[in-house]
Parts: structure tokens; C-alpha cells; sequence
């Protein structure tokens, strides 16, 4: 079992201390936080070890789980990696670019593996219908939010939108070409609704909303292809996948059948693959230790963590 320890103990972080703590994969060591009031609270109040010192805490284990605001992702993942320890970090990976590169430089110098905690790709929904997303050219996203002040301290791209960002740059295999979006501040000093449509070098185009200021909660996407559409409910959990094919020469009294104005016939079906019950995290944290374990790829690397908040960051940008 690798020896984990949680930096942050907030809302997310003691989701992250539960599920490490019931993994089969992982023997939690205990945690820090900043705040050592806090910190010694969920200590009395859970059972998990506080350590009040980061670098002793680091020192005790094999991967550094980091739960802490975006802008202290830098300095504790560096950090970590410098100690030779392996790195989940939540998304977004660090606040810039340039120092998500740097941690991308870093871990490969000192031979650690990293994992980006972008929890929608081990989605159960997505899971089931991403082997069946095959070269989509148009996407559709909504990723709409019932106000909560927790996280308006970044832009809604970074806080929501990102989540899509990743999901979508890792089924269309294209490079960006164009980004063009909108942004609009309502109640807080950053824009809390936003529009980007970004267009790949294959002809993909992907239209995502994001709004953190809505009636009701939405996280749907929908993946177009050729003779296929697909739909994937992040929230319910559900997904549809509507194929066509060729229609028969006798087609059935209840098969759905569609002629075009040259005269050609499709039948359309349905092919919805089951969705197996999961814990998304837990599922992103075992799948991290797997990697570890057997020395392969994180499914969400540093790399691709990188990729997905530089097509974030241009799309703030765009709304200059």
C-alpha cells in the first residue's frame, strides 16, 4: 500500500481523507492544513493524524495529495516533488501556466508521476460512452451551477468550465486552432456565466456554457459524429448514445427510419451502454495509484492537466 498524506482540510480535502482512508490502495498517513485550529478539529473529530508541520508530513509518505486553493498548488507540489514524492494535485493544476510547466519539467526530472484531479473523466456516464466518442465534429456543453460563494474567487472558466475543457480536449485527438468567448460578472469581481466556442484543426467545434449563478444545476455535454450522437449526463450519472446505419430492404413495423432528399434510407438505434455505479474520486485516486503501482501513464497526467488550463487561460484572455 503507498503512504498518502492530504494537504487541506477543507470541504474537498476531508473528501479526499475519507476516500483514501477506505481505499485498499492507499494507507493514509494524515494531513496538513494551514489553519491549525482547523486542522486539529477534523483531527479530533475523524481520527486522521494532524501533522501541523508541511515538510514532516511530506517526509512520511509516497504521494502527496493536494486539496489546498489553486494558489498554493504551486509551492507545495513543487515541493512535493522535489522530495521525490509522487503528486495528485487538484484541478486547476497551479494558477499559471508557466508554473504548471514547471511542475511538468520538475516531476519528470525527479522520475514522480502526477495526476491532475479533473474528477469528470472517471465520471461513470463518461466512462461507459468515451470508447464509442470517435472523431465527434461538433460539441455541446452546459455546465450550469446554483450560486455558491465557495470558489468565486476564480473566474467561472477555472472554477466549472474547466471540467469540460479537459473531458473535451481528451476525445477530440486535434490541435486548438481558435478560441473565441464571452464572459459576464453578475456578483462577483470575476465572470460568473461564460461562452467560449473553440475550434480544432480537424474542423471540431465545441460550444461550452458555464454559469455559476443559475435557477438549477446542469453538467450536460453532447458529442456529434458522423451516424452517431452522444449524451452525457455528468450530474444524473446517464448517457445515450443514437446510432444510424443503413436501413433494411424490409424494415420492421417498429424500426425508425429516416429518407433524405436524395432518397437514401437510415434506421436509427439505440446503443446505450450500461453505467456501472462509482465514486468518481475514489475512482481518480485508485486509478492514480495503479499508475504508481505498475508504472504506467496517469490517466490525467500533469501534461494534460497543462493543456487543459492553457486553453482556460485563453479563453479568460478572449474576454478582453
Amino acid at each position: 500500500m503507498l503512504k498518502a498524506g492530504v494537504l487541506g482540510a477543507g470541504h474537498l480535502g476531508k473528501i479526499h481523507l475519507r476516500l483514501l482512508k477506505e481505499s485498499e490502495k492507499y494507507d493514509l498517513v494524515g494531513f496538513y492544513d494551514v489553519d491549525q485550529e482547523a486542522g486539529k478539529k477534523v483531527e479530533d473529530e475523524f481520527g486522521y493524524k494532524y501533522f501541523n508541520d508541511l515538510d514532516a508530513l511530506i517526509a512520511a509518505v509516497d504521494v502527496v495529495d493536494v486539496v489546498t486553493p489553486t494558489l498554493s498548488h504551486f509551492e507545495v507540489g513543487k515541493k512535493a516533488i522535489k522530495a521525490g514524492k509522487h503528486l495528485f494535485i487538484e484541478k486547476p493544476i497551479t494558477n499559471t501556466v508557466e508554473e504548471a510547466e514547471e511542475l511538468v519539467e520538475l516531476a519528470n526530472r525527479h522520475g514522480v508521476k502526477g495526476q491532475v484531479g479533473h474528477v469528470e473523466r472517471f465520471n461513470p456516464a463518461f466512462v461507459a460512452v468515451a470508447s464509442k466518442i470517435d472523431n465527434p465534429m461538433f460539441i455541446e456543453s452546459h455546465r450550469l451551477a446554483e450560486f455558491n460563494p465557495r470558489g468565486t474567487d476564480v473566474p467561472v472558466v477555472l472554477d466549472l468550465m474547466i471540467h469540460d475543457i479537459d473531458a473535451i480536449l481528451s476525445v477530440v485527438k486535434s490541435e486548438v486552432k481558435n478560441i473565441s468567448a464571452s464572459g459576464v460578472s453578475v456578483i462577483s469581481d470575476t465572470p460568473d456565466i461564460a461562452n467560449a466556442r473553440i475550434e480544432f484543426e480537424n474542423g471540431c467545434v465545441a460550444n461550452l456554457t458555464a454559469s455559476r449563478i443559475s435557477l438549477k444545476n446542469m453538467r450536460k455535454s453532447r458529442f456529434f459524429q458522423r451516424d452517431a450522437y452522444i449524451s452525457v449526463d455528468f450530474l444524473e450519472k446517464r448517457c445515450e448514445v443514437v446510432k444510424m446505419k443503413d436501413a433494411p430492404k424490409e424494415p420492421g413495423d417498429f424500426d425508425m427510419i429516416l429518407q433524405n432528399a436524395e432518397g437514401i434510407k437510415k434506421q436509427i438505434y439505440f446503443d446505450n451502454p450500461d453505467v456501472s455505479p462509482s465514486n468518481a474520486i475514489l475512482e481518480e485516486l485508485n486509478s492514480f495509484a495503479e499508475a504508481i503501482n505498475n508504472n504506467t501513464t496517469p490517466v490525467v497526467s500533469l501534461e494534460q492537466g497543462t493543456l487543459a488550463l492553457k486553453v482556460a487561460k485563453q479563453i479568460i484572455k478572449s474576454f478582453n
